[in-house]
């Protein structure tokens, strides 16, 4: 990220999330403890904006300044809350078409998704707020400048995202090596959430056990596994084919 997004200092940070500044992380050297960090925790728990601790020297690298053991960048975006992204898709007349990603760490490959997403109507996608890529300076050119134009929701967890789809009446699809199930042959009309696992391990369990329906991509060769970005816009063109949506 570049260096005129960070700031440092606990009144800064303290402010900066008081006037509503969205954060996209914030490191916390480890073991600092006080009324003051206490009330970073809880603004930031609230805005669901992850505090990480880290050693002293990772925030030393981050910045030459006097950092008082607290750095953050600003987030080059607005993140969007999921549900209103929902209830304002429904209320415009529209069902709701969302990319989950769990657990997606590589900027390219979140760059790709969103370009791919963008371009397919895609209303939004999801990240968690741990364990996640982040909409950066990196991830957006990734994208081509998509990140600029779809909305992104970071949850707490992507359970708590599932259960507000679920709840929403959205189908959850969850791609998956761990089955048959053709995504051809696969259900893939609006309302919809299509859930991309990490490039490593795939899914969640989680993710697993709270889809409707878990979908594979046959392959014929022996590498094992598609580039999850290279799956998630198989899966998001299949989607835009069954519900014949056109630009």
């Amino acid at each position: 990220m570049a260096k005129d997004k960070l700031i440092y200092g606990i009144h800064s940070i303290e402010e900066a999330l008081l006037a509503g500044k969205e954060l996209d992380k914030i490191f916390l050297r480890r073991a600092m403890r006080g009324d003051d960090i206490s009330r970073i925790k809880a603004l930031a728990r609230d805005r669901m904006i992850p505090v990480l601790s880290v050693p002293e020297e990772k925030l030393s690298r981050m910045t030459s300044k006097n950092h008082q053991g607290i750095v953050a960048y600003l987030s080059q975006i607005e993140y969007m809350p999921l549900e209103e992204v929902v209830n304002l898709t429904f209320e415009e007349g529209q069902l709701p078409f969302i990319v989950v990603l769990d657990g997606v760490t590589d900027v390219r490959n979140f760059g790709a998704i969103a370009r791919t997403a963008e371009c397919a109507g895609v209303d939004a996608i999801v990240i968690p707020g741990r364990g996640s890529v982040s909409v950066s300076g990196d991830a957006i050119k990734a994208s081509a400048g998509a990140l600029h134009r779809i909305p992104v929701c970071r949850v707490n967890s992507i359970n708590e995202a599932l259960d507000i789809l679920n709840n929403s009446g959205v189908r959850i699809v969850t791609a998956s090596e761990k089955t048959d199930s053709n995504y051809t042959e696969t259900d893939m009309t609006l309302p919809l959430a299509i859930v991309m696992g990490a490039e490593d391990v795939g899914p969640s369990e989680e993710s697993i056990r709270r889809a409707d329906e878990i979908v594979t991509i046959p392959q014929c060769g022996e590498i094992g596994s598609l580039n999850v970005s290279v799956a998630a816009g198989i899966l998001i063109y299949e989607a835009v084919r069954q519900n014949g949506m056109k630009s």
